[in-house]
């Protein structure tokens, strides 16, 4: 397995997450979308993202969860 997709995932999203907490599945959506859309600019697939974290929404919906002091884990 490559660690090249989820070492995007957490640089990407550290650069780009709003630091408010947002719970709507629409909104995160978009941001999942527009992470997805970046990393296969720099050449790297859905599939070698998916294959370290799961789901990318998920990864989004939990890192807003934390920022906020939320409950994710």
């Amino acid at each position: 397995m490559s660690k090249r997709g989820i070492d995007f995932l957490e640089k990407w999203m550290a650069e780009h997450l709003p630091n408010a907490f947002t719970d709507d599945p629409a909104a995160i959506t978009d941001l999942a979308d527009q992470a997805i859309r970046a990393a296969e600019k720099e050449g790297i697939s859905l599939e070698e993202i998916s294959e370290e974290v799961g789901s990318v929404f998920d990864v989004i919906f939990d890192a807003m969860q934390n920022r906020a002091g939320g409950e994710g884990g």
